[in-house]
């Protein structure tokens, strides 16, 4: 037992840390996905990034970043509402067959600067498709582990153009939870969000859309349905990667695949509202 001056120095510790433990750095500890839904817009799943808690009381800017689902969907009208609601840029990251079946109606929008960068190389369309082969046996967060060893350098692309871009960029795959969801999981981990947050923006993907997707699981087979989640699981074992391979950084995978240091910096500073 350790006295300073008639204290108990090891009790006053243990008092700082429950302190701590219930008031410090609140900011981490009141996130709800719900409040980042965006429902007057028809896009399936989308979400503001912004408004996400981060360490030193931070939070995401709003404003600046958007998420869905694909946008083939949609009317003129409510592609119309979608430019109208502020976005600039589009970001597809469907693969070609994807977007050779079901073009995407922002690549022909005259003022919308769109990009086609592919986070999957096959067709989830097709059963038979030796990417979905693979999905039958393994873990979505086992594909996510894929995207960040063998597409590093298109992730890199990504992040470049959310960093060049000026006004609301959107970017979207098919459902907007899987390759959408592990571009948002690296933004919030540059920009300092926790794990456990990280993993509530991901699993609460199929709550959001569990209706749209419900007859679409009961036209695949069974060991193929777990695709349609968005189970905790998988960004646990994606994250669990990045701690195991990169010490937990987002910016040692992107940095191994070209992207620096300055625009690293860059990216936190247009994310980070302090």
């Amino acid at each position: 037992m350790i006295l300073l001056d008639g204290l108990n120095v090891n009790l006053v510790l243990d008092r700082i840390q429950t302190l701590y433990s219930a008031y410090g750095d609140k900011n981490l500890n009141t996130y709800n996905p719900d409040t980042q839904l965006i429902k007057e817009l028809a896009l399936i799943n989308c979400r503001e990034l912004g408004g996400m808690p981060l360490e030193g009381s931070r939070t995401f800017r709003n404003g600046i970043f958007l998420r869905s689902g694909s946008p083939e969907w949609l009317n003129q009208d409510e592609i119309r509402q979608v430019i109208d609601y502020g976005v600039k840029t589009v970001i597809d990251l469907r693969g070609d067959a994807e977007v050779m079946q079901s073009p995407n109606p922002f690549a022909s929008e005259s003022g919308i600067i769109f990009h086609n960068i592919p986070l999957l190389n096959g067709n989830p369309n097709d059963t038979r498709d030796e990417t979905m082969d693979y999905i039958r046996t393994h873990t979505l967060g086992d594909y996510y582990i894929i995207i960040a060893e063998e597409m590093g350098d298109r992730l890199v692309k990504i992040m470049r153009i959310l960093l060049n871009s000026e006004g609301l960029v959107l970017f979207h795959c098919q459902h907007g939870k899987d390759r959408t969801g592990v571009t948002a999981a690296l933004l919030y981990l540059i920009c300092g969000a926790s794990r456990e947050n990280i993993i509530t923006n991901y699993k609460v993907s199929y709550e959001y859309i569990k209706d749209f997707l419900a007859p679409l699981i009961n036209r695949v087979p069974e060991d193929l349905r777990h695709a349609f989640r968005s189970d905790a699981s998988n960004m646990v074992k994606f994250l669990d990667y990045l701690d195991s391979k990169w010490n937990g950084s987002a910016e040692k995978l992107l940095t191994f695949n070209g992207l620096t240091t300055e625009e690293i910096e860059a990216l936190k500073e247009k994310c980070i509202v302090c």
